[in-house]
């Protein structure tokens, strides 16, 4: 899975669609959308998308600690993207970082 910022999605869109890669698209570091290329065949193309959206979702999931929970919320526009400082710190103590 390749990991890109907004703006080059945006400037790249059209050669980056056209290829087979997993993208993750992220806004200042944090992932706001994926794009799972769907495959040639248009009869296991839905299939293949589905199974590469879970092994996708798995691995995103493993790799930032996020819960099913936590990733749904980053596509709900209304709430804001989450802080991972904030996220590592609420895992000690009372959430607070010191002196502050």
């Amino acid at each position: 899975m390749r990991r890109i910022g907004v703006r080059e999605f945006r400037d790249h869109a059209t050669q980056l669609l056209a290829g087979d890669e997993v993208l993750a698209i992220e806004r200042h570091g944090q992932p706001i959308g994926f794009y799972i290329p769907a495959g040639a065949s248009r009869e296991e193309s839905f299939e293949r998308a589905l199974e590469r959206l879970e092994q996708t979702v798995g691995r995103v999931l493993a790799e930032t600690g996020l819960s099913e929970d936590d990733l749904s919320r980053l596509y709900d526009l209304n709430e804001p993207v989450p802080d991972r400082r904030r996220r590592r710190l609420g895992t000690v103590g009372d959430g607070h970082a010191a002196g502050r």
